[in-house]
């Protein structure tokens, strides 16, 4: 059989098997590795690969790669973001009786700095990566999938995980804020988001779906901007939907900052909370619950994130990838004194 010749010359590699059977380095691997753990189509395809390039798997090739660095690669948002900052403990505690190390980057919520910045770590041949969201430009993608190492994509879940997942349904959450709202009696709810990033749009998309599920959905009651979010803007955005129409009697935010700002202009403004406008905010950091009066908010297990990604990495680094690809570790609507109009 004539062999097609590889680009450059040289024996083909596992990512010209990859490239030429329209998938990941990180499945064709796992298919050569372990087959049972691949559909019987996607073997197929790959061996069609496998035989048209007449790849044979260097043994010497694959003790080298196993001589990665010691480095766990670890890309977020944000660093003084406190949802991120809980993510990131949890993944230095959880690795901190390890040989790991961790190399930690910002991406700014840049999918071009994503991209520059994976293009850095897989420099350095890292054990795995742990990477911020499922929304990567298809460039950094390619390079998720080319990686040779484990990928956990975290703080979202999805039905197309690069490698691994773990995290919540944005877009649920914001639905439960938004319908325990409603059960609480509110009908003119406004959604306050800042940023927007595609989280940030997912929970808005779940507050649009109760609103129509229960016909009270009007445009005018969201409020967003791209700016990123503040106490300070978050008493500007209420200041703002509130202009546009007075008689809200909810607030649902798309985090703890913008409601904090709502509180306080509540208080300032002599609004009643809960009796008179009711609040809801997301991600329950530590300042909801100690707020007067106390705020309801989404609590995301956002250390144990951190923690499980780290457990499905090393599972993988260990040569036993995770049954579980994806893993919802789901979230909870914290009931406070900022929804309750039962008083």
């Amino acid at each position: 059989m004539k062999l097609r010749t590889r680009r450059g010359g040289g024996r083909p590699t596992i990512a010209d098997v990859a490239r030429l059977a329209g998938v990941g380095a990180i499945t064709v691997s796992r298919a050569l590795r372990e087959p049972e753990r691949v559909s019987e189509n996607l073997r197929q395809q790959i061996q069609r690969a496998v035989d048209e390039l007449g790849y044979v798997p260097d043994h010497n090739a694959r003790a080298l790669a196993s001589a990665r660095a010691e480095v766990f690669g670890v890309l977020v948002p944000s660093l003084t973001n406190n949802v991120f900052a809980e993510v990131v403990r949890g993944i230095y505690d959880s690795l901190s009786d390890s040989p790991f190390r961790v190399q930690l980057a910002n991406t700014h919520y840049s999918g071009l700095e994503e991209e520059r910045l994976l293009q850095l770590f897989l420099s350095q041949r890292p054990a795995a990566l742990i990477v911020s969201g499922i929304d990567q430009t298809a460039s950094a993608r390619k390079l998720l999938e080319d990686a040779g190492c484990p990928v956990v994509q975290i703080m979202e879940t999805g039905p197309d995980p690069v490698d691994m997942m773990v995290g919540f349904s944005h877009l649920e959450g914001g639905r439960a804020a938004t319908e325990h709202l409603i059960e609480s009696g509110c009908r003119r709810i406004g959604f306050l988001g800042a940023r927007m990033d595609p989280r940030s749009q997912r929970r808005l998309a779940g507050y649009r779906a109760a609103m129509e599920a229960a016909g009270l959905f009007d445009p005018r009651l969201v409020t967003t901007t791209p700016v990123p979010s503040s106490v300070t803007l978050g008493r500007d955005l209420f200041r703002d939907a509130l202009a546009k129409i007075p008689s809200l009697d909810g607030v649902f935010c798309n985090n703890d900052d913008l409601a904090l700002g709502v509180l306080f202009e509540c208080h300032r403004a002599a609004i009643a909370v809960p009796q008179t406008i009711s609040i809801c905010g997301f991600n329950d950091l530590d300042m909801m619950q100690v707020a007067f009066p106390s705020v309801t908010s989404i609590r995301t297990h956002r250390y144990e994130i951190g923690r499980q990604a780290v457990a499905m990495a090393m599972e993988a680094i260990g040569g036993s990838w995770p049954q579980d690809r994806v893993i919802d570790l789901g979230f909870e609507l914290r009931r406070r004194e900022s929804t309750d109009r039962r008083h």
